[in-house]
């Protein structure tokens, strides 16, 4: 019988210093401590890490380490932005969502697998973590003396029968509407009237309590300026209020209880982000409250912004935001099918809220906010 030819790797003598131990294919090292080959775990770890440390992953991604160190300074100095155009107001009213370039940053850094990029995203992370990581969970606590509820019920909303039979049923013991009209006026004055037994209409805002109201006035917050506003008739300027203040006698003591609507913003093609009435109006109304000589009050409306724009300084100086302190989330209240900025606000003073929420779609381009507070 013919036995084959033994190959060259066959022939090698068993003890030829050369020949690698049997089993081992030939270009495999023995690893120290008995770990073999670029399969084994201990050398792909430390082959890991000298990929790391190397110069490689710190030169790679210049562009996206630079896009990560500008969004965290646009969000740790927005307050610095110029708000020529109100540019800076823009930027405040939708800094939340600055949040979202993070995870694609990391996306990119991961795929060109920079470590600087990587590196530079912790300020993003910090910053944002700092600025709202707070509104992540629920701060809401049990209790409560008066539950407030704030809504811009729009002017073209087309059930306001269907609005004032939802808000009805909402629990509030103050309710602040903003937006009135002359034609939904009385659907809503008869929709609520048998929940509340108190209401005043100060031009296009109104407030409906269970509990009575006095001290009631329309509050000049500039909705008309300049030469020609002093020549309007009174019943003219009223029509077109858009602030009051009144104060609610509770069991436990007056409280001042503001109502506003302040002027709508634009975003035009060549002007910007135009904010003029608005900011006059956030003026006045600061002013306004500056004055309030008593030590419990309520803030309800529509702001027409955020309260991390710099404009509403003058009132968030003095009142705090509900939402902030107790809320649930970021309570986004605009556009309602698809909620991103809070807009429609209520602040305090000399009152501790308690809870805040937002409530369902009434049909309005605003979702109602509420909130409980306690003394």
């Amino acid at each position: 019988m013919m036995w084959p030819t033994p190959s060259a790797r066959e022939t090698s003598p068993p003890d030829d210093p050369s020949a690698p131990p049997s089993g081992v294919e030939p270009g495999d090292a023995e690893a120290p401590g008995g770990d073999t080959g670029p399969g084994t775990g201990g050398g792909g770890i430390r082959r890991a890490v000298r990929a790391l440390a190397g110069p490689g992953p710190w030169k790679r991604g210049p562009v996206l380490a630079a896009l990560a160190l500008s969004l965290g300074l646009v969000m740790l100095l927005h307050a610095r932005i110029t708000d020529r155009g109100s540019l800076g107001s823009l930027v405040e009213t939708f800094l939340p969502w600055f949040g979202l370039f993070v995870p694609v940053l990391l996306a990119g850094a991961l795929w060109r697998r920079s470590a600087s990029a990587v590196a530079a995203l912790l300020l993003p992370v910090m910053v944002w973590l700092n600025l709202f990581g707070a509104l992540l969970g629920d701060k809401s606590q049990p209790g409560g003396d008066l539950t407030v509820v704030s809504h811009n019920v729009d002017a073209g909303n087309s059930d306001p029968v269907g609005t004032a039979r939802e808000l009805a049923a909402s629990g509030a013991d103050v309710l602040a509407l903003e937006e009135l009209t002359p034609q939904a006026l009385d659907a809503y004055e008869k929709g609520l009237a048998k929940v509340y037994r108190y209401h005043t209409v100060q031009g296009t805002v109104g407030l409906w309590s269970k509990l009575p109201l006095s001290d009631t006035g329309p509050v000049d917050i500039e909705t008309d300026y300049g030469p020609l506003a002093a020549t309007k008739p009174a019943d003219v300027k009223m029509a077109g209020n858009r602030a009051l203040r009144t104060t609610v006698t509770t069991g436990k003591g007056p409280v001042a209880v503001y109502v506003a609507h302040l002027g709508s913003v634009r975003l035009m093609p060549r002007s910007g982000f135009w904010t003029g009435s608005r900011d006059r109006n956030a003026e006045a109304l600061g002013k306004a409250l500056a004055a309030e000589p008593n030590r419990r009050v309520v803030l309800l409306g529509d702001l027409n912004g955020t309260t991390d724009d710099r404009v509403f300084d003058a009132i968030t100086s003095r009142l705090r935001s509900a939402p902030d302190v107790a809320g649930d989330g970021f309570g986004f209240t605009w556009p309602a099918r698809f909620p991103v900025a809070r807009i429609d606000q209520i602040l305090v003073r000399g009152v501790k809220p308690r809870s805040s929420w937002v409530l369902p779609s009434t049909g309005s381009d605003h979702l109602p906010v509420a909130a409980r507070i306690a003394w």
